[in-house]
């Protein structure tokens, strides 16, 4: 079985360096070897940089996906207790005698919603009278969505957005691995050119003034 590539989001893979010959055959080819080597790690580099801030952004838009997905569950939850209520309630005429009327869920609910990031106002809401709810859909846009439509849309972006976090985290982990196997890959490349140029020299193939500091390395 041929191995993969890319992982599933298409970032090619840098297989390990078994040999360097397989790369390098002369000590002429050691820079651009180097070089391209190099500007493998910048690119791995940059795509691990917009992971990273793409992983920052989901983690900080999943609480909020999460609270508002929890308000829409609770205004259904008690919608369903308020009118199971009223449909297993007396007769009013009987109400102020019935003892189980203290137990009835309240029909207002007084809450607090935000205006700005440190700015909230109370607000009464009645939430039998609920039927819909308004959603940001992003680019200035709201729409008003049912309950049920409501819920159905914030679970599947949230189960999106888990997706996408945990994506992006595998990302970063194969990204990482690229990078050090390049790093690897370097050091040996740069460790076979000082070992070959001490070779050719003690051979009489190099002139030994020429990059004579590689012994100090």
């Amino acid at each position: 079985m041929e191995a993969a590539t890319t992982n599933p989001r298409g970032i090619p893979v840098f297989p390990f360096m078994s040999n360097v010959s397989d790369y390098v055959k002369s000590i002429e080819e050691v820079e651009p070897t180097l070089q391209r080597f190099q500007e493998m790690v910048s690119k791995y580099t940059f795509m691990q940089q917009n992971v990273e801030r793409r992983g920052a952004g989901l983690r900080e838009k999943l609480p909020e996906m999460k609270r508002t997905l929890e308000v829409v569950k609770f205004l259904k939850k008690k919608r369903k207790d308020i009118a199971d209520a009223t449909d297993s309630s007396p007769n009013a005429d009987d109400l102020d005698d019935d003892p189980d009327t203290k137990s009835r869920p309240s029909d207002v609910i007084e809450t607090t919603f935000s205006l700005q990031d440190t700015l909230y106002a109370k607000a009464n809401i009645k939430p039998a009278q609920v039927d819909e709810v308004y959603l940001w859909l992003g680019a200035n846009v709201m729409v008003a969505y049912p309950l049920d439509e409501a819920e159905e849309l914030l679970q599947a972006k949230l189960d999106k957005a888990k997706e996408s976090l945990k994506a992006a985290e595998e990302d970063l982990e194969f990204l990482r691995i690229q990078i050090t196997t390049l790093e690897v890959a370097v050091a040996r490349v740069h460790n076979w050119d000082v070992g070959e140029k001490r070779r050719l020299r003690a051979e009489g193939k190099l002139n030994p003034s020429k990059d004579e500091d590689d012994d100090k390395d």
